[in-house]
């Protein structure tokens, strides 16, 4: 029933490569955003010198109403482009660990179990009751792991297809005000 030297140092390598695994999926989430962000910034500083250089290149208050109200649905898709693509990096992130960790509950659950499973056999007579009893207690434990995943992975869709449907409203709206800019101007 007491653990070995060479389970100490299996359960301890395992802990450690546990972590290494999390922090690599981690560190490469935050790769994927920086190279995003970068990527980003050198658009933005390209299209930002052609802007300027064609704002240069208006002559009166209309061409500079419309040369304003033609930014209004690049820009709102661009945002609407960034934000999917961070979500999409987040989401993906958050599925790699996701599926780490669930891989780590399942080992774990089955080092218990055989744990239970040895201490089962080695239990006086009359034990049974408790044993029972534990085992029930993990059976219900995985039923309601089991159960707020399917939860939270119908919550991450829902919030998914509401946050797309509003997404999709904005560059709708900036587009319907794009018109109405220039029709001002006019």
């Amino acid at each position: 029933m007491f653990a070995t030297p060479e389970q100490i140092s299996a359960a301890q390598k395992a802990g450690v490569e546990s972590i290494l695994a999390f922090s690599a999926k981690a560190f490469e989430g935050v790769e994927k955003l920086v190279d995003l962000n970068l990527s980003v910034a050198k658009a933005n500083f390209e299209e930002t010198a052609s802007t300027l250089q064609s704002l240069l290149n208006v002559k009166d208050v209309q061409e500079l109403v419309s040369f304003q109200g033609s930014l209004a649905q690049p820009t709102a898709e661009k945002a609407l482009s960034y934000s999917r693509s961070v979500y999409d990096i987040a989401t993906s992130t958050q599925t790699e660990i996701q599926k780490l960790a669930e891989a780590q509950l399942a080992e774990t659950n089955k080092s218990f179990t055989s744990l239970v499973d040895s201490v089962t056999k080695n239990a006086p007579a009359g034990s049974e009751t408790a044993v029972a009893m534990v085992k029930s207690a993990i059976s219900a434990a995985n039923s309601a792991y089991d159960s707020m995943t399917k939860v939270a992975k119908q919550v991450a869709e829902m919030t998914e297809a509401n946050v797309s449907a509003a997404a999709n409203a904005g560059v709708k709206a900036a587009a319907a005000a794009t018109p109405r800019t220039a029709k001002k101007a006019a």
